[in-house]
């Protein structure tokens, strides 16, 4: 769904990481930044980006390219599911964030759940692993997996956070407006129906 220009500027950077990273002539190694001049050329050519903040960012991932993971805790209640406002944008979401170095994904569900919402949770199970690139996401440097995560409260209560600035449930025909960075309509729709179905398999891509 992301523009091609897009697609292939991530692809030229993802060579370029993985070649900087492993290569060892010197002629080599020019070409590969060569290759990743070419991809934040292209992005800062599409973009209203600047090219040293398009620099910066790419420079700052080393080592083999892989895609970065986001987590969402599905947390449902009555028959509604907890969300929080981004007090950067109001627009809401479920609460979650990038993976942590040296967390599991269902410990990174829990921390977030608390951070932003106030309530203790204890995850359940697995209910989807989506692609980015495969939903109508804004577009992103990225290649961004999600992982959505059903979990229970068992404590605490509605707090804000310092990124929230209101925790509420919605029923799925009041939902409000979404952060499409970070959860889709299309995406909330498939969490609803693992309510309905619970038994459901869990969706990939």
């Amino acid at each position: 769904m992301e523009p091609k220009w897009l697609e292939w500027a991530k692809q030229l950077q993802s060579i370029a990481q993985t070649g900087l990273a492993y290569s060892k002539d010197v002629y080599d190694l020019e070409r590969f930044e060569l290759i990743r001049k070419i991809s934040i050329d292209m992005l800062a050519h599409h973009t209203n980006v600047e090219t040293t903040v398009i620099k910066d960012l790419f420079t700052g991932e080393t080592g083999y390219a892989t895609p970065k993971v986001d987590i969402r805790a599905v947390v449902f209640s009555n028959d509604k599911i907890l969300m929080v406002q981004e007090r950067a944008e109001g627009d809401w979401s479920l609460p979650g964030g990038w993976a942590d170095i040296g967390l599991t994904p269902s410990e990174v569900a829990v921390k977030e759940v608390k951070e932003e919402a106030g309530y203790d949770v204890r995850p359940v199970k697995l209910l989807a692993v989506t692609d980015n690139k495969c939903h109508p996401h804004p577009p992103s440097l990225y290649h961004v997996y999600k992982l959505f995560i059903q979990c229970e409260i068992v404590g605490g209560q509605a707090v804000e956070g310092v990124e929230t600035s209101a925790v509420q449930f919605f029923a799925e025909n009041e939902l409000p407006p979404l952060s499409a960075a970070r959860n889709t309509m299309s995406q909330m729709e498939m969490i609803f129906r693992f309510l309905k179905n619970p038994d459901a398999a869990v969706y990939f891509d």
